[in-house]
C-alpha cells in the first residue's frame, strides 16, 4: 500500500461520524453559550459550560466532577475557583471526607440553570424548525439507540 499524502490524511480524519457528532456538539455549545450571555452570563466561557453538567443540584465532590467531565484534578479546581468567583458555586468541605471538598450552586447558579433549561429547549425549537418535528424526533431515537449500543457481544 502507498503511503497517504498529507492532504489524504487530512480527508480521512475529517470524513467520519465522529467527527460529524463532535463538531454539532461543538456548534450546539457555541450557540447556547451566545445565548446565555446575552441572558447576563457573560463571563462564562466553554470550560465553564463543560463542567456545570455535571454538578448534581444537591452538590458534587470536585473529585467527581473532574471524573465526569474528564479534566484533571487540578483543571477542575481552577474551573470551580472561576465560577466560585463568578458566584455561580460555593465549596465546603465533604462532612464525609475531611480531604474532600463539595461544590454546590448558589442562587445565581441555580438561575444558570434555569436560563440554561429555557436555552436548550430554544436551540430545539431552532433545529425543529430546521429538521421538521417528524426528523427531529428521529435524531433524538437515533442519538439514544446509539448511546444505548452495546458491543461487546
Amino acid at each position: 500500500m502507498e503511503p497517504l499524502t498529507v492532504e489524504q490524511i487530512e480527508e480521512l480524519r475529517q470524513d467520519h461520524i465522529g467527527r460529524l457528532l463532535l463538531r454539532a456538539h461543538r456548534a450546539f455549545s457555541e450557540r447556547a453559550l451566545r445565548k446565555l450571555r446575552k441572558l447576563g452570563h457573560t463571563h462564562l466561557s466553554m470550560v465553564h459550560t463543560t463542567l456545570l453538567p455535571h454538578l448534581e443540584v444537591g452538590g458534587t465532590q470536585a473529585t467527581l466532577l473532574a471524573e465526569r467531565a474528564g479534566i484533571t484534578k487540578q483543571a477542575a479546581g481552577r474551573v470551580i475557583a472561576d465560577l466560585e468567583r463568578e458566584g455561580y458555586v460555593q465549596k465546603f468541605p465533604d462532612p464525609l471526607d475531611q480531604r474532600a471538598s463539595i461544590i454546590v450552586f448558589t442562587d445565581a447558579g441555580r438561575q444558570f440553570l434555569v436560563d440554561a433549561y429555557q436555552v436548550k429547549k430554544e436551540i430545539e425549537g431552532e433545529y425543529t424548525a430546521l429538521l421538521g418535528a417528524e426528523r427531529m424526533q428521529q435524531m433524538r431515537s437515533m442519538l439514544q439507540e446509539l448511546l444505548g449500543y452495546d458491543d461487546s457481544f
